[in-house]
């Protein structure tokens, strides 16, 4: 059995590997879950269902944080000792940077605009960039290239948040 300081992929018996199967990892998390539900441990002592809640606690963490990739890069890259926090570490490279504020100006042109059609094509856009980041991200932290699988979730945490601003425009409009 694994300890609660145990990885979220050893909690689960899965392989630290990037790409996770989305069912294998479904089915992982049922099982923990059906041995340590809290439920399970109704006519225990208090102790053992405060274990019990940590257990089911630390499963549902696990399971959120795999299950979401940008989530379990991050956390991929921090068991390598690696934290890719945007906060503390905003290096990033210039044509990057350039395109940042490339689409933040187009947001801000098109929502002043009222232009729907625009805000919908920045947001394809957005999502397509994320998608080949996504693809290009697998190999850097299976291939331990951990700077710049660290850059790349990054250039997805704020690819993310320009995706979120936009939407709040798209709302705004409809």
């Amino acid at each position: 059995m694994a300890t609660l300081n145990d990885s979220h992929f050893d909690l689960f018996d899965l392989p630290l590997t990037y790409a996770i199967d989305a069912k294998t990892l479904d089915d992982a998390y049922r099982t923990v879950q059906a041995q340590v539900h809290p439920d399970r441990f109704a006519a225990a002592g208090d102790a053992q269902k405060r274990v019990a809640m940590q257990w089911a606690t630390r499963a549902n963490e696990a399971y959120q944080t795999l299950r979401d990739p940008l989530r379990r890069a991050t956390y991929m890259l921090s068991l390598r000792g690696v934290h890719a926090d945007a906060e503390n570490n905003t290096a990033m490279e210039p044509a990057f940077l350039m395109q940042q504020m490339e689409w933040r100006e187009n947001i801000e042109d098109a929502a002043d605009a009222k232009n729907l059609g625009a805000l919908e094509d920045l947001l394809h856009e957005l999502r397509d960039q994320e998608r080949i980041r996504f693809e290009k991200l697998a190999a850097l932290i299976d291939s331990h290239s951990d700077q710049a699988a660290s850059e790349a979730v990054r250039q997805l945490m704020f690819i993310e948040r320009v995706a979120s601003e936009i939407g709040v425009q798209i709302e705004k409009l409809d």
